[in-house]
């Protein structure tokens, strides 16, 4: 029974078809009685208007406005040829309902208009001689009830679907919130834990420099102590990486990691081979130092090297066929300067903003992280004259 029910609700017009064939019939049968008991003048008529009006039940949800529209002109046609009321207009209280409930609004006014003064219009063109006034007049207003009923039933079916789908939509929108704040509290978890790897790598870093400190300071009067103390500086070391390694962890969960594989950081000076495999690979790249190369701290070379990175990156998967690119990295006695240009089309400022041109990387908001921790400042965005350029600044003092 199940699947029958699903069956029916898939092929609603095969239901509708059905009643229609079964409507005819009745239709055919009742004619067939009246033709026995003397027919009228009008017996040719007879069917074509029952079978239009079968067609108006067969079609009713597939096209509600032309079905009510060509129901209007089968009553007018019907009053015109003088083809009494048959049981095929019945098919006038179906499609009065089915447009109250899915048809459009002036069809759904039409409906109940034309409803309304059905069972008036009928009377005043075959009029009860042998009743009283009073008689017709009760008659006309108990015909007119069923296509009021069945406009107020089919009205409230509208407005309860209209109920029913619009507590959907909320529900949809609360569950889009609900992911929202999700989001939002993730965010600001992650802010927490990434201020709670602060504070850990700076405890650890501080215990083990202390520890050093006092290792040497007693190496050569106690051996034993310096030992201890050694030990200690290693305990709180692995302390530290597992500590940093389940916080990273958390902050770049989704993305892929190696795990158990670590590799030096990239420096300044692996920029150049960067530049070169951006040179291979088509992009002209043009590279100036500016300045005294000279050590620099690892925060503030890898970002550096990262910002390059992005950059490139950006410019050679969205600049053009002919796009270039240059980079300049300036030495300074407080800081280190980087500017990267291009000359390319470019990819809208929003691509940047919203996670990298290479769906991979941080993109500027990635930027600005990196270089404010190391308290640096960044500035990007179109050039005149078309193309995108970055400037940073990464101070060479540690930032407390």
């Amino acid at each position: 029974m199940q699947r029958l029910y699903d069956f029916l609700r898939r092929h609603p017009t095969w239901v509708d078809g059905f009643w229609a064939v079964f409507l005819f019939g009745i239709s055919v049968v009742f004619e067939v009685a009246e033709q026995s008991d003397g027919g009228t003048d009008a017996e040719a008529a007879v069917i074509p208007i029952v079978l239009l009006l079968c067609l108006v039940i067969a079609l009713r949800r597939r096209m509600p406005e032309k079905m009510l529209l060509l129901a209007i002109a089968i009553g007018v046609a019907q009053l015109l040829t003088d083809v009494p009321t048959t049981p095929g207009d019945f098919a006038f209280l179906v499609i009065v309902y089915t447009v109250a409930a899915t048809g459009a609004r002036w069809a759904s006014r039409l409906a109940l208009a034309t409803g309304l003064s059905a069972a008036c219009v009928a009377h005043l063109r075959w009029w009860n001689h042998d009743a009283s006034a009073l008689a017709n007049a009760a008659l006309i207003v108990f015909q007119t009830v069923p296509f009021a009923l069945a406009w107020v039933l089919g009205d409230s079916m509208r407005t309860r679907r209209a109920y029913f789908a619009q507590l959907e939509e909320r529900a949809s929108r609360l569950e889009k919130e609900r992911e929202a704040q999700a989001k939002v509290a993730v965010a600001a978890e992650r802010a927490r834990i990434a201020r709670e790897l602060h504070d850990v790598v700076a405890h650890n870093v501080s215990v083990m420099v202390v520890q050093a400190d006092g290792a040497a300071y007693v190496l050569d009067a106690a051996p034993d102590q310096a030992k201890k103390a050694l030990e200690t500086i290693s305990s709180t070391g692995r302390q530290a990486l597992a500590e940093m390694r389940r916080l990273l962890g958390v902050l770049r969960t989704g993305e892929h990691q190696e795990v158990g594989e670590y590799v030096p950081q990239p420096d300044v000076e692996q920029i150049d081979d960067l530049v070169e495999q951006c040179r291979t690979s088509g992009l002209p790249v043009d590279f100036k130092v500016e300045g005294t190369p000279r050590p620099l701290p690892s925060g503030v070379e890898l970002t550096a090297y990262r910002i390059v990175q992005e950059a490139l990156t950006n410019t050679r998967k969205h600049g053009g066929p002919n796009a270039g690119a240059s980079v300049r990295l300036v030495y300074f006695d407080d800081g280190l300067g980087l500017l990267v240009e291009d000359d390319g089309k470019g990819a809208p400022h929003e691509l940047y903003e919203d996670g990298g041109a290479d769906g991979q990387g941080h993109g500027l908001i990635g930027m600005r992280e990196r270089v404010g921790m190391v308290g640096g400042t960044l500035d990007a965005g179109p050039r005149p004259g078309g193309g995108f350029r970055i400037s940073a600044l990464l101070p060479l003092k540690p930032v407390h």
